[in-house]
């Protein structure tokens, strides 16, 4: 929503349902947006739905206001990991065009990473509105195959929790080789958006940034295989591997039952 209204679109335009009541209050007085604890409030007349329930939530919630959709079908787009389009077009009804896509955390700073996938059907002008909004947060890529959102959800919907892990455990690793906390910290989180910043205004070659750092019989060198030979990189390939996996299964136990 911020992202939306910091590119033009006024704030009387974005319609939210949240049963939460301070939540309503708090995003009306930050944001000026309409709120309600009214769903079918929140989507009637929509020309867009972003669905940004819990996977487990999705089918209630969704059966809920479909109804509404038999008025005026908007886009719909879903953020929730591991449902599928089917499932969501099922309880939508006919006529209702979906969209899912797997955004990240940093889209709260208009950084973030997104993946989208339509169906064949989705028409070039749906497209560019689900374009628009998602990419009024940060990238924006579309994947050819629905399956691939599972792989997208283990490398950049998780992923910041796999960065910020790794800048947690450098921290201790330099606190118990003697550096106050504080410094640690400071240093560790400095790197990790300075990197950031660097891969994100190269060519992408990641291999020869990395290449760049380490100097031959330097103490990068000596760290890298340090990684290498603790099998770093069969340790990430099993965790997105674990990731895409569940993304799966939560497709499998939160899905519509009642498809073949």
């Amino acid at each position: 929503m911020r992202g939306l209204i910091a590119r033009g679109l006024p704030a009387q335009k974005i319609s939210v349902g949240e049963a939460n009541q301070a939540r309503r209050i708090a995003l009306a007085d930050e944001l000026g947006v309409h709120v309600t604890a009214d769903n079918r409030e929140a989507v009637s007349g929509a020309d867009v739905l972003v669905l940004a329930v819990k996977p487990q939530d999705m089918a209630g919630t969704v059966q809920a206001i479909a109804e509404v959709f038999a008025v005026r079908p908007p886009l719909v787009v879903s953020i929730a990991a591991g449902i599928r389009v089917a499932d969501i077009e099922s309880w939508c009804g006919a006529g209702v065009a979906v969209v899912r896509a797997m955004p990240n955390r940093p889209a709260l700073n208009s950084a973030g990473a997104t993946a989208i996938y339509a169906p064949a059907s989705l028409s070039p002008e749906q497209r560019t509105l689900a374009e628009q909004v998602l990419g009024a947060v940060g990238t924006t890529v579309w994947v050819s195959d629905e399956s691939l959102i599972d792989v997208v959800t283990a490398l950049s919907g998780s992923g910041p929790a796999y960065f910020f892990l790794l800048t947690e455990l450098m921290t201790d690793a330099a606190v118990n080789l003697g550096l106050d906390r504080d410094s640690a910290q400071e240093l560790a989180i400095q790197t990790l958006y300075g990197s950031g910043l660097m891969a994100r205004q190269s060519d992408g070659d990641l291999a020869r940034l990395r290449a760049e750092v380490t100097s031959k019989g330097g103490t990068t060198e000596a760290a890298v295989r340090s990684f290498d030979a603790a099998n770093l990189r069969g340790i990430v390939a099993a965790a997105l591997t674990a990731a895409a996996d569940r993304g799966r299964e939560m497709a499998q136990a939160f899905g519509d039952k009642t498809r073949k």
